[in-house]
């Protein structure tokens, strides 16, 4: 069984979270991975930017108020302000920190491809990066790459 070195796409382009916001949106639209990772200056996979991070559902892209009450000349929002708040820091990031998701699921280099699909399936994923012992950088991995190699039997 082919392990998840053997699979990967070992050029892939990064980003780090100081990085303009632009830059990741850039790189997303000329790479057909679907995500880009970001590394911190040691090159270790802190988070990544995918295209899901970038879409607003429909419902959200209006970025409608919570539903709130006035009630004796005050608002009172009824539900959660924090799901609001996040869609928009989203909306109008600046830096790739405020976009990424951080502690992105990670797979090693050394695991297998069984394990590797295994991993984007229990967490819906079509892609992660690939990290070395110490946690950097090695490659990206996608659903296709490891499904490939599982039907390839190697």
């Amino acid at each position: 069984m082919k392990t998840a070195a053997e699979i990967m796409d070992a050029d892939v382009p990064s980003v780090t979270p100081d990085d303009e916001a632009r830059t990741a949106i850039d790189l997303l639209s000329k790479t057909d991975k679907g995500a880009v990772p970001v590394v911190d200056a040691d090159r270790r996979v802190v988070g990544i930017v995918s295209e899901s991070d970038l879409i607003l559902a429909d419902e959200e892209s209006d970025l409608h108020l919570p539903h709130y009450l006035e009630i004796m000349g005050g608002v009172v929002f009824i539900g959660s302000m924090k799901g609001f708040e996040k869609r928009l820091e989203k909306a109008f990031a600046t830096k790739v920190s405020e976009l990424m998701s951080a502690d992105p699921i990670v797979v090693h280099t050394y695991e297998s491809a069984d394990r590797v699909a295994k991993k984007i399936a229990a967490h819906h994923h079509n892609h992660l990066p690939v990290v070395d012992e110490d946690g950097r950088l090695a490659g990206m991995v996608t659903r296709a790459d490891a499904l490939a190699a599982i039907v390839d039997g190697e």
